[in-house]
């Protein structure tokens, strides 16, 4: 036994090593040099010159870099459209050029390179800059930003990958119809990359793209937040920490790591979620991002550790919601969603511009009213009616599925059919009197019988209101915010 032990071993050393060899060879025919994309951003650009009657120049370094594939085809688009803006928004007309000691002839910059698992594009032009006073102006009009509000170059610069942000006043082939940055910047976050700009008034603009040196294939850090996790990719984990609880609770608080200052986040509520709590431990557990300036210490519940994973596409719907790029497929089948951190921090750091922050919403206790009907019908359009009343909502098609649910969750109200299969109304209703953790959950039946026997049997197993289908809306909410004495002043307009 010890043996066939052994040489199993030995089997499964060589068929890892055979697989390595085989993903490896894979990921080298996935990858195409940068150069081949060359001649037609050289056309682009020089269309662009014509058009605008400045004088360009294009400039590469690095272009032998590979990328992937997929990575290169779905870039080709975005590059093209950067480089048109750097030449109808970036570099200036010969005149101005002149006039500012730069030689008429501008110059756009390419600079390709390797970054560990990234591939980092630099865009780059010698013109004016970003003009500043015109991005404010624009994100007043569209109220995007308050015209009192202190806004620092960093933020205000980001500004211009709103959907439909345009500085230019008249609309040309290349400027002013509102539709760029915000695609290259959707483009660069689901391929699960970064984007970043330095910009300097008067010598020019930076763009820097990190993107993912090939689609198929990232290492990954996997995080454990309530009962769910998620994997963070590792191109854009710095590192991991630890910190008091009692620091947590700081405004503005900061956490240092390796000379620079990280500022704290919660993961629960960056997705909407519970906050981290991290039972058991004596300090929370961090992970530390940085996407271009942004650098956040995020607080989770557990690291659970790193590995290596296949990167699946989770389609327009899931793809389209901030954060998320994609997903992969655990060994045992389940499924773990792919984060980006820094989109959620950043839609963060713009909620209090328009919303109030998400702790004061989390504060409010949330009513779960159990609607236990038969009818697919009752149980939506019941269901939709409290929702618009900001109840939380549960539902059962039975007295059975309604107990099985009861033991996870107890509700607060419960709105009861009587003629249910497996077990009906009054069955459900004398089980949850006998049972001292459900007999304080109030019932209102709601019910086609209305003769009086029934009534009276309902109020003798301890029901508190009995109303008739069909039922009045208001009449229902009525009943509903009594038992639960609720103020009708706490109910926000549907």
């Amino acid at each position: 036994m010890d043996d066939l032990t052994r040489q199993y071993e030995t089997l499964l050393l060589q068929q890892s090593r055979v697989s390595s060899e085989l993903q490896e060879g894979l990921m080298r025919t996935r990858m195409v040099p940068f150069d081949g994309l060359v001649p037609r951003l050289r056309r682009v650009l020089r269309q662009a010159a014509t058009d605008t009657g400045k004088q360009v120049q294009l400039k590469l370094d690095g272009a032998q870099g590979e990328l992937d594939r997929n990575v290169l085809e779905r870039m080709t688009a975005p590059l093209e459209h950067m480089l048109r803006n750097a030449v109808a928004h970036g570099l200036e007309s010969p005149e101005q050029r002149r006039k500012a000691g730069k030689p008429e002839e501008g110059v756009v910059r390419i600079v390709v390179r390797r970054e560990g698992s990234e591939v980092v594009l630099e865009v780059s032009d010698d013109g004016a800059g970003l003009n500043r006073g015109a991005i404010h102006k624009r994100a007043v009009e569209r109220g995007l930003i308050r015209s009192d509000a202190r806004v620092a170059d960093s933020d205000l610069d980001m500004l211009i990958f709103e959907p439909g942000f345009s500085t230019v006043d008249e609309v040309s082939r290349l400027a002013g119809r509102g539709v760029g940055m915000d695609v290259v910047a959707s483009e660069v976050r689901q391929l699960g990359g970064a984007l970043d700009i330095h910009s300097r008034a008067g010598q020019g603009t930076t763009f820097v793209l990190r993107l993912p040196q090939t689609l198929a294939v990232t290492q990954a850090v996997f995080v454990r937040i309530g009962d769910t996790s998620f994997a963070v990719p590792i191109a854009s984990v710095r590192g991991v920490g630890r910190i008091a609880r009692d620091e947590l609770g700081k405004a503005g608080a900061l956490y240092a790591y390796g000379g620079e200052d990280y500022v704290l986040h919660d993961l629960g509520l960056l997705l909407g979620h519970a906050p981290a709590k991290a039972e058991g431990q004596l300090q929370m557990p961090l992970l530390l991002v940085r996407s271009g300036d942004l650098r956040a210490a995020v607080t989770i519940d557990q690291v659970i550790g790193n590995r290596e994973i296949v990167v699946k596409p989770v389609g327009p719907q899931v793809a389209s919601v901030p954060g998320i790029f994609g997903a992969t497929i655990m060994g045992d089948g389940g499924v773990v969603v792919i984060l980006d951190v820094a989109p959620l921090v950043r839609r963060q750091a713009t909620l209090p511009r328009d919303f109030a922050p998400a702790p004061v919403v989390e504060a409010r206790k949330v009513p779960l009213v159990m609607v236990v009907d038969d009818s697919v019908t009752m149980r939506k359009v019941t269901g939709r009616v409290l929702e618009r009343n900001n109840f939380e909502v549960g539902t059962a098609k039975d007295g059975i599925d309604a107990l099985e649910r009861m033991a996870e969750r107890v509700p607060d109200l419960m709105l009861l059919d009587i003629e249910m299969p497996r077990m009906d109304g009054y069955e459900l209703a004398t089980q949850m009197k006998a049972d001292p953790r459900l007999r304080d959950v109030p019932i209102i039946m709601i019910t086609s019988r209305t003769g009086e026997k029934h009534r009276q049997r309902a109020f003798e197993i301890g029901v508190q209101r009995y109303l008739g289908k069909p039922y009045q809306e208001h009449e229902l909410l009525r009943n509903v915010f009594e038992l639960l004495a609720l103020e009708e002043a706490d109910r926000e307009p549907a």
